[in-house]
């Protein structure tokens, strides 16, 4: 199973999420959600940057996946999530994560960026 996102905790608090350009799928999807939820096992305050600039078009399944997860996250995330950046120089996958976030909405503080640069020095003024 190739992955389509790859989770980065080596510079903790800091969490890295790549969308590696591989199609999520059943399979990988689900995985990433269950990565991305471990990132939280340490239960201190973290920040997290997805880095979509490889990102393939989810399909609207796994959008519905992704906005059930905020949502049953939600608590989680508000207590520990500093906030997320989001690195996104394509229109379209930014048109997904509205589509998403109007499912359920993102409930720590966000940005949308169009470089990594921007991202971290975002997210570093947390």
């Amino acid at each position: 199973m190739k992955p389509c996102a790859i989770i980065d905790e080596s510079d903790f608090p800091l969490v890295y999420i790549r969308f590696t350009g591989n199609s999520s799928t059943d399979e990988n999807f689900p995985s990433y959600l269950e990565k991305t939820k471990a990132c939280y096992r340490h239960q201190q305050p973290l920040s997290i940057i997805f880095d979509a600039t490889e990102a393939t078009l989810p399909s609207l399944s796994h959008q519905k996946m992704q906005a059930q997860w905020l949502k049953e996250n939600e608590e989680l995330m508000k207590e520990f999530c500093r906030g997320t950046a989001y690195v996104i120089p394509q229109a379209a996958i930014r048109a997904v994560l509205k589509m998403i976030f109007s499912f359920q909405k993102q409930p720590v503080p966000y940005q949308i960026f169009k470089t990594a640069e921007e991202a971290k020095s975002w997210v570093s003024s947390l």
